[in-house]
């Protein structure tokens, strides 16, 4: 399975792509959107957007997990984040690919076994667990943890459906 990890933010958008398979997990890509700083707020929700949906069509992801906010420092700030995630919802959608929403809690968690763990243990941890060599951007780390915790969920799902499944006649 080959799931699309991403962090929304209109000044970086993280995205991060793994392949999961009998052996563990693989690195296919990952990095930033950065719209320029000096594009009008609406043009940098249109490149965010169509980044995204030029990162599925070049990449054919299963399935799509994004960091769902439960919390923002203003409301400002809240707005301009769901509007953002509403740039890539937009893209996802189009792309016909499957959408899965996490919260920052759950990600953590999946991650580091601590739902409070702080962005630098959360980074460690995705490069130790995915075997990346020297610097991965922040908002980068933090999709591939969104991805981390969907294929971690989805096997979890898989040995739940086995297990229950084993049992019948």
């Amino acid at each position: 399975m080959r799931v699309l990890g991403i962090d929304p933010g209109s000044q970086s958008t993280g995205f991060g792509l793994i392949d999961s398979a009998e052996s563990g997990y693989g690195v296919r890509t990952f990095g930033t959107i950065k719209p320029s700083k000096r594009l009008p707020f609406h043009l940098k929700l249109h490149e965010i957007g169509r980044e995204v949906g030029e990162i599925i069509a070049a990449h054919a992801p299963d399935e799509v997990a994004i960091e769902s906010p439960f919390y923002a420092q203003n409301i400002k700030t809240a707005i301009a984040l769901g509007q953002v995630r509403g740039a890539v919802l937009v893209a996802v959608a189009a792309s016909g690919c499957a959408l899965f929403e996490y919260s920052a809690l759950e990600i953590k968690k999946a991650v580091s076994g601590y739902g409070q763990a702080e962005k630098q243990q959360v980074k460690a941890m995705v490069k130790a667990l995915l075997k990346i060599e020297g610097e991965v951007e922040t908002d980068a780390s933090d999709a591939l943890a969104a991805a981390i915790c969907h294929l971690n969920t989805r096997m979890f799902q898989k040995s739940v459906e086995e297990s229950a499944g084993g049992g019948r006649r």
